[in-house]
């Protein structure tokens, strides 16, 4: 599968018609859709696609970039879609593309079971067209604003691995709201030398203030 830079809706569901009624539901909203009919199949475009999906990693290569949510039939034969988004809760696909379950009225309370762990919601079959998309749509504004946030957790590692040791001796103790004096006192050097490393730690964390420098910082934990 090639992916893109457009929102994608991953079907996954053993039954050819639902798959492509579903398919053809979100065409009409203009929304592009992969479909997989088993479990197995949606896990073998994951391993190819993405690196150490299987070991519970949230490394940078395993995390997808592209928008996306999954609608995951609860039963189907070989592994059902409750051991499928177990694995998906494990890696993290399911943090970054929200699961939608397609349930009978059998699984509905297990379906708000796995709401309550980590999926986006599930519709009951036979659902409304147009409450179902609604959703889809709103899953996908959340995938972007997750992936969205991942991506700046990443740059800001990135731009924290820039520091030297000194420069964070000194971020340290400027986000600890220090004034340039005592952090020289701290840590036995001139202002000067604070002044020059401060402004380099501004400068490579791309700040302005002590107070941005704080917040940003405070984006980490």
């Amino acid at each position: 599968m090639n992916f893109t830079d457009t929102p994608t809706v991953f079907i996954v569901d053993d039954d050819a018609s639902v798959r492509e009624g579903m398919a053809w539901l979100l065409r009409t909203r203009r929304l592009l859709s992969e479909s997989f009919e088993s479990a197995e199949s949606f896990l073998n475009m994951l391993e190819t696609n993405f690196q150490d999906t299987d070991k519970g990693s949230r490394s940078e290569h395993n995390w997808p970039r592209q928008a996306a949510c999954i609608l995951l039939d609860v039963r189907m034969p070989s592994m059902s879609g409750l051991a499928l988004f177990e694995q998906l809760l494990n890696n993290g696909i399911a943090h970054a593309w929200p699961v939608i379950f397609l349930t009978g009225h059998a699984d509905v309370p297990t379906a708000v079971d796995s709401v309550k762990r980590g999926a986006f919601d599930f519709c009951e079959k036979p659902f409304s067209d147009n409450a179902l998309v609604d959703r889809v749509e709103q899953a996908l504004l959340l995938s972007h604003e997750r992936l969205s946030a991942r991506h700046e957790q990443l740059r800001l590692q990135a731009r924290l691995m820039e520091l030297t040791d000194r420069e964070r001796d000194v971020m340290r103790l400027v986000v600890e709201g220090l004034p340039n004096k005592l952090i020289a006192d701290q840590l036995d050097i001139s202002v000067r030398t604070v002044e020059v490393h401060r402004a380099r730690v501004f400068d490579k964390m791309e700040v302005k203030s002590a107070v941005e420098l704080a917040n940003l910082m405070r984006s980490l934990t």
